[in-house]
């Protein structure tokens, strides 16, 4: 059985804190998200308590977490990082493909990463992701510092008592961007 110092437990705290955060915005009509849990398919069931012994996963997950924000469709993956420094193999290819067809259908995609070391956490857009994840791909470094972020684009989320993720400042911040950039970009076809 996996103990709490497991690699395989690894962020269920910062998940529940999620969950809990996920289950106010519902209970307040702000957002409806729900986690989407990875599908397995079980080898083995012990047949006195029903519980699964063995199982594989059946196909690769996608994100952790997706709904709609007051109309805006969203989804989002959360990590966790003891160091500084994000190691970019915690992100999977299959992950930030449907984030990026995610947000090629109009929806917002983003990381929530909680760095444990200095219990700080950050609303991270996908399109912030992408460079430290081709750079990686090249080979050239295979993880990104705080420091490197704090030069992108991010949001750090606040805890409060009743909302321990409260990221949507954060993303209603991200949507502020993302329509200015949208109407910066207009203004300069029109011009053209």
């Amino acid at each position: 059985m996996a103990t709490w110092s497991s690699r395989g437990l690894r962020g269920d705290t910062f998940e529940e804190m999620i969950n809990v955060t996920l289950d106010y915005y519902r209970s307040q009509n702000l957002a409806l998200i729900q986690k989407i849990p990875t599908p397995i398919k079980p080898i083995d069931i012990d047949k006195e308590t029903r519980h699964i012994t063995l199982a594989y996963f059946d196909q690769k997950s996608t994100v952790d977490y997706i709904g709609a924000v007051q109309g805006v469709p969203v989804c989002f993956d959360a990590k966790e990082c003891q160091e500084t420094s994000f190691p970019l193999k915690n992100i999977h290819e299959h992950q930030m493909e449907f984030m990026k067809d995610f947000e090629a259908q109009g929806g917002v995609s983003f990381f929530l990463i909680h760095f444990t070391s200095i219990d700080h956490i950050y609303y991270v857009p996908y399109t912030t992701i992408v460079p430290f994840w081709e750079r990686a791909a090249r080979k050239e470094r295979m993880s990104f510092t705080i420091d490197e972020l704090l030069h992108e684009v991010y949001y750090e989320v606040p805890l409060k008592k009743a909302v321990y993720v409260h990221f949507l400042e954060a993303l209603a911040d991200d949507l502020e961007r993302r329509d200015a950039l949208e109407e910066h970009a207009k203004k300069n076809n029109d011009k053209g």
